[in-house]
């Protein structure tokens, strides 16, 4: 009888820490980004409308948002590779805006480079004003993260 609840409570205990465990990795950490009027694309503020975000201080990966804008524009980003979202953060598709980048249908654009050190801000832009934005990390951020000397053009980490 007392290795029945023994058995019991580890179980119980496994299935808290496993729910308590999927909350941190798909909700815990981020917060929801609402009230956004403009976004900054290479050094201009273009307003926006209808901007859904999330984000979390735990990574600079975790920014995701989607938005309409017209005349964005600025610097092709080149190997421009949007993140998952969580699965309840439905208005960005990364697969989607990634085919949709391969296929020419949508551009990639560099909104800010190096913001925070080591990440870069791209804008998936389409004809009909919708726009995506999410942060990846750029070669200065790989470098410097594996601890190896900085490509030419990055500057100093000030960390």
């Amino acid at each position: 009888m007392n290795g029945r609840y023994l058995a019991g409570g580890l179980v119980a205990f496994a299935l808290l820490f496993g729910a308590t465990l999927w909350w941190f990795q798909t909700r815990g950490h981020y917060v929801t980004v609402e009230g956004v009027q403009s976004v900054l694309v290479a050094g201009e503020t273009i307003p926006v409308a209808h901007y859904e975000g999330i984000d979390a201080a735990s990574s600079p990966l975790k920014l995701r948002g989607c938005f309409r804008a017209e005349g964005l524009d600025g610097p092709e980003a080149a190997g421009a590779d949007p993140l998952v979202a969580p699965g309840w953060f439905d208005c960005f598709d990364a697969e989607r805006i990634a085919q949709d980048l391969g296929a020419g249908r949508a551009r990639a654009i560099l909104a800010e480079f190096n913001e925070p050190y080591g990440f870069d801000r791209i804008v998936a832009s389409y004809p009909d004003g919708r726009a995506y934005e999410w942060r990846q990390i750029n070669r200065c951020g790989k470098a410097a993260f594996d601890g190896d000397p900085l490509p030419e053009g990055c500057p100093p980490r000030t960390e």
